[in-house]
């Protein structure tokens, strides 16, 4: 049973560092070959978890010649155009300016209900408003609509509206996130002004986010 444990612990650390070194991606969001890797690596790290007789040692071996090889075609695939096809295909487009490219849909083996769900998935329900629909090598669909069907932009409106900022936590179930404090350039007395400005203690605090400009929302723990 302890020999079990080990073996798990030493190949979830093993996985997540794989996992880690070939990138940050949701399943969703894979290229074709980033999943097979994926698939293969889970395999291989079952094998020794099923059959204690197996040397852990050959299934690590196998994982990070797997991220090597993973890691060396991404790199020629951001250096190479031709192999990036290879490995990943390529985008293609289904619709032009409202009309279907059926050949399109039949080369990526698409039914037209397909289609329909991934347009409705991107709030678009009539097929004559899309300029161009891509469907990218990891199933999403773009869209991009006709101009008459775009909603207004500020732009549009010749307006000019103040820059959008990011807001970042900087208090979590009360605790203070010191990076915040650092990457803003406040604090800790600045901190507890706003804090009392609210009239709230730091304990009593479940998220508080700030931005650059120091407008914050918070929220208070509910006991």
């Amino acid at each position: 049973m302890i020999a079990i444990i080990i073996r798990t612990l030493i190949l979830y650390i093993i996985l997540t560092l794989g996992i880690r070194l070939m990138g940050k991606r949701q399943i969703g969001d894979m290229q074709p070959n980033e999943l097979v890797v994926t698939l293969v690596i889970s395999e291989i790290a079952a094998i020794p978890l099923q059959d204690t007789d197996q040397p852990i040692l050959n299934g690590i071996c196998s994982i990070f010649v797997l991220v090597v090889l993973e890691i060396l075609l991404s790199v020629l695939a951001m250096k190479n155009m031709a192999v990036r096809r290879l490995i990943s295909g390529q985008s293609v487009i289904i619709i032009r300016d409202g009309v279907i490219d059926q050949t399109a849909m039949k080369k990526v083996r698409m039914t037209i209900l397909d289609l329909i769900e991934l347009l409705r998935g991107q709030d678009v329900f009539e097929i004559e408003d899309v300029a161009f629909a891509v469907l990218e090598v990891n199933g999403d669909l773009n869209v991009l609509l006709k101009s008459q069907k775009q909603t207004l932009t500020p732009k549009d409106m010749n307006l000019t509206p103040n820059s959008a900022t990011l807001p970042l936590p900087v208090i979590s179930d009360g605790k203070i996130i010191s990076d915040t404090l650092n990457n803003f350039e406040i604090s800790k007395g600045e901190l507890n002004k706003l804090l009392e400005r609210e009239r709230v203690k730091l304990k009593d605090v479940f998220l508080m986010t700030i931005d650059k400009d120091r407008k914050t929302t918070l929220i208070k723990k509910r006991y």
